[in-house]
């Protein structure tokens, strides 16, 4: 990637959902930064927290109902929700259009976590929890416990 951000972009697919890195922070223990492209009513990651990691989510096209800490937002184009490290969120598009988000996650979590985390989702049949669980623990991101 050239400082200009001119180079190609890599679409990495998660089941339905599209991320495509604009920086890769991985590489220098920074931020990273990524468009997410989440279509209606899409499967989407369960509720779950960062060990390591703090994440803004801005909308660029939609609406994405965003929640952290139990406080849930449909934010439209503009609008930002911040994560602080260890607190729980998550994300769904229950609306009409696709939701298209920018995520900036500090330090990065990195492509390559969603290429493996996509390496499972994409197998065919229901993915498998534990190497879903697995991977992300390798990460640091930690789901949440199930509501009572």
């Amino acid at each position: 990637m050239t400082l200009s951000g001119t180079a190609t972009r890599e679409s990495i697919h998660v089941g339905q959902l599209r991320i495509q890195y604009l920086i890769d922070g991985t590489a220098t223990g920074g931020m990273g930064v990524f468009e997410l492209t989440v279509p209606p009513n899409a499967h989407v990651p369960p509720p779950h927290s960062h060990t390591d990691n703090e994440e803004c989510v801005y909308v660029l096209e939609g609406m994405l109902r965003y929640s952290v800490d139990g406080v849930v937002r449909d934010l439209t184009p503009g609008e930002w929700m911040f994560t602080a490290r260890g607190s729980v969120h998550h994300f769904s598009n229950p609306h009409d259009g696709i939701a298209r988000a920018l995520i900036v996650l500090t330090p990065d979590i990195g492509a390559q976590y969603f290429r493996d985390v996509g390496a499972i989702v994409n197998a065919g049949g229901p993915p498998d929890r534990e190497k879903l669980i697995e991977v992300m623990s390798r990460y640091g991101l930690v789901p949440a416990a199930p509501p009572h």
